[in-house]
């Protein structure tokens, strides 16, 4: 592999860990601030992991997340990893 590749392979993965972290941070949050009701009825259900709902689709995360999930990303917004990659500082 080449040094170039090598590089960027490395600098995606720490942009991938600290995805992780923002993730988990905003998890937490938003449990304690919904009180740990992530799931609407149908998600509770499906057996939806509640973590799932932070990451992948919008539409599947709108079919499954609780009111209460709903209004806390409306004031901390749920940041995708491609919205996350887009805003990380890349060395170029």
């Amino acid at each position: 592999m080449s040094g170039v590749v090598s590089r960027a392979m490395t600098q995606w993965r720490v942009c991938r860990d600290a995805y992780e972290v923002f993730r988990e941070a905003q998890y937490g949050r938003a449990i304690d601030e919904c009180d740990g009701v992530l799931l609407n009825r149908r998600g509770r259900r499906a057996g939806v992991s509640s973590f799932s709902l932070f990451m992948g689709p919008a539409t599947r995360t709108r079919a499954y997340a609780s009111e209460e999930l709903l209004a806390f990303w409306s004031r901390d917004p749920r940041v995708t990893f491609e919205e996350f990659e887009a805003s990380w500082p890349y060395e170029v």
